[in-house]
C-alpha cells in the first residue's frame, strides 16, 4: 500500500449505502437473509445417546483378522540400457 500511495495512487472513499448495481443492468439483490426471529431447536440428546451406544458396541467386538497371503505383483525386467525386456509375476 505504501508503494501504491507514493506512486501516485489514491484511495477513493465511497459513502455508506452506495450500491454497486447499475440501474437497469441487473435485478436488485434479494432481501437480506435471516430476517425472521430464531426458531427453537428440537433437542436430540436421546438420539445421539442411542447412536453413541451402538458405536460403542461395534467397537467392543473383537474381529479375527486372518493373515493374507501376499499377492503376486507384476514387475518389469529391464535390460542394461533401460529398455523393458519382459513382464513377470513376483511374490513380495
Amino acid at each position: 500500500m505504501h508503494q501504491f500511495l507514493h506512486g501516485g495512487g489514491k484511495v477513493n472513499e465511497i459513502p455508506t449505502g452506495t450500491s454497486a448495481w447499475l440501474p437497469g443492468s441487473r435485478p436488485a439483490p434479494p432481501q437480506p437473509l435471516f430476517t425472521q426471529p430464531p426458531v427453537e431447536r428440537t433437542p436430540l440428546d436421546d438420539v445421539v445417546a442411542a447412536l453413541d451406544e451402538r458405536r460403542a458396541k461395534k467397537r467392543s467386538r473383537t474381529e479375527v483378522k486372518r493373515a493374507r497371503k501376499p499377492k503376486a505383483k507384476r514387475r518389469v525386467i529391464y535390460d542394461d540400457f533401460g529398455e523393458p525386456l519382459r513382464r513377470v509375476w513376483a511374490d513380495d
